[in-house]
């Protein structure tokens, strides 16, 4: 049983068509990153994934077609992080958590003490009891991504989208942010799901990656075979060196011959 397994998805926004045709399988236990330029339907692809986007072609959740699915249901089986979460002003880490409780909760109902206990459980699990009553909008950036991880979380699913998890993060904390989402999946059979722009990352913490270019699978597999110099300068237009990293690939720019040609000298006056 796969935990995600796209046919032939499609999907159209304002009537332009988005994604065509793209087949997509993630096995139970997997973390797989999608990756692409700016355009290619990354963002689209963990949408309509997470039921959110009408699609055409069939999408299958863990053996059940997601049509099939009540959004309750999916709510417990999926949970979703997109690159900008909207933060009510004023709510605490611990309120905004509560929501990812929502799907257990019956229609008009509150929160029980199961539920506050699931959700202390996750805080205290993500190093966040600390900062339990704290107004989001007076966290850290790496502090507030993982609220948004809490809420996420305390849905208990099985599989986890991540949008650009670490956008507008710096290196410190992309780092604690992913070392989190890699020990959580380890310890918890969560698949995850995830985009990013950093191919970097994407090579040392993913075990596929899958490259979207105008809304079609171009290259999927291990990175080694996906982070090449021809199919990232074929796709994304850049001049990169692929060197190996610890755990995957890295990605380093090349400079523009003329330019660095042209650049001063360390000891030019």
């Amino acid at each position: 049983m796969k935990a995600v397994q796209t046919r032939d998805l499609t999907v159209a926004l304002d009537g332009r068509p988005v994604l065509h045709g793209v087949d997509l399988t993630v096995q139970p236990g997997e973390w797989v990153t999608v990756i692409g330029p700016n355009g290619a339907g990354k963002s689209t692809l963990l949408r309509a994934v997470g039921g959110l986007l009408p699609v055409g072609g069939s999408i299958d959740l863990f053996g059940t077609p997601g049509a099939r699915l009540r959004r309750r249901d999916r709510a417990r089986l999926v949970a979703y992080v997109p690159q900008t979460p909207v933060v009510p002003p004023g709510m605490s880490v611990l309120d905004y958590a509560l929501l990812g409780r929502t799907p257990y909760i019956a229609p008009l109902g509150r929160e029980s003490r199961a539920d506050r206990d699931a959700v202390r459980a996750v805080l205290d699990r993500l190093d966040l009891t600390a900062f339990a009553d704290r107004p989001l909008e007076r966290l850290s950036g790496g502090e507030r991504q993982r609220a948004f991880l809490a809420r996420a979380l305390a849905q208990g699913p099985r599989l986890l989208l991540l949008d650009e998890p670490t956008t507008a993060l710096d290196i410190g904390h992309q780092q604690e942010v992913l070392e989190l989402v890699d020990e959580l999946r380890r310890d918890g059979a969560l698949t995850v799901l995830a985009t990013t722009h950093d191919l970097s990352v994407a090579g040392e913490y993913a075990d596929r990656l899958v490259l979207l270019a105008a809304g079609r699978v171009v290259a999927s597999g291990p990175p080694a075979e996906v982070l090449t110099e021809e199919l990232l300068s074929a796709h994304y237009g850049a001049r990169v060196r692929v060197v190996p990293g610890e755990h995957g690939p890295l990605v380093v720019p090349v400079r523009a011959a003329r330019w660095a040609a042209a650049a001063p000298r360390p000891d030019t006056p």
